[in-house]
C-alpha cells in the first residue's frame, strides 16, 4: 500500500520535472517570475489552482467523461504558456499580478485543465481498470503539487538573487525571463501536429 502511494507521488513529481516535457516547468516559471518571496501565499494559491484544474481534467478523462484530441491539446499547451509570458511582458512593473482574484486565477485554472488533458491518455493507461482511480489520482496530484512547490521556490530564489545581488530591476527580470520563455514556446507551437 505504502509502495503504491510513493510510486504515485513520485510519478507526479517526475511528470512535472521530466526534462523531455519541460512545458510544465515553463508554465510555472512564467506564472511565478513576477512575484517575490513575500508573495508566497498568492503564488501557492495560483499553483494549487493549476493542480486542481490538472486533476479535474484527469478525473474527467479517467472516468470517460471527456475524450481528448491529442493534437489540439498539444497545440494549446504552449499557447497557454505564451499567453502568460506575454501577459508578463506587457504588465511587467505595472502590478497587474497584485489584483484580487481575477483574470490570472481563471486563466490558471483553465491552463491546468488543458495541461491535465495533455497527460490524460498516459494517465488512463497508468490506472487502467483499477478500482482505486481516485486514490491514485490524489496521490499523483500530491506529487505534482510537491514538484511545483520546488520549482516555484527555485524561481523565487533566483529572482531574489538576481534582484538583490546582481541588482536587476524586478521589471527587467520579469521581461527577460518571460521573453526567453516566449522564444522557447514559439517553436513548440510551430512544430505541433496541428500546424506542422
Amino acid at each position: 500500500m505504502l509502495e503504491n502511494f510513493w510510486f504515485n507521488v513520485e510519478y507526479g513529481i517526475n511528470h512535472v520535472l521530466d526534462i523531455n516535457a519541460y512545458d510544465h516547468v515553463l508554465f510555472l516559471i512564467v506564472l511565478t517570475v513576477p512575484y517575490l518571496f513575500k508573495d508566497w501565499k498568492r503564488v501557492l494559491v495560483l499553483v494549487t489552482i493549476f493542480t486542481l484544474g490538472h486533476t479535474l481534467s484527469l478525473v474527467l478523462a479517467a472516468y470517460g467523461v471527456v475524450s481528448v484530441n491529442g493534437a489540439l491539446v498539444e497545440f494549446l499547451i504552449p499557447i497557454t504558456i505564451l499567453i502568460v509570458a506575454l501577459f508578463n511582458v506587457f504588465t511587467a512593473g505595472k502590478g497587474a499580478q497584485k489584483e484580487k482574484i481575477g483574470v490570472l486565477f481563471f486563466l490558471t485554472l483553465f491552463f491546468g485543465l488543458v495541461h491535465g488533458l495533455g497527460f490524460a491518455r498516459e494517465f488512463q493507461m497508468m490506472v487502467g481498470k483499477s478500482d482505486n482511480k481516485l486514490l491514485t489520482l490524489l496521490e499523483f496530484a500530491l506529487g505534482i503539487e510537491l514538484a511545483q512547490i520546488i520549482i516555484v521556490f527555485v524561481v523565487l530564489f533566483l529572482g531574489y538573487i538576481m534582484q538583490t545581488v546582481f541588482r536587476f530591476s524586478k521589471r527587467d527580470w520579469v521581461m527577460v525571463i518571460s521573453a526567453v520563455v516566449v522564444g522557447l514556446v514559439i517553436p513548440m507551437i510551430l512544430n505541433s501536429d496541428l500546424i506542422a
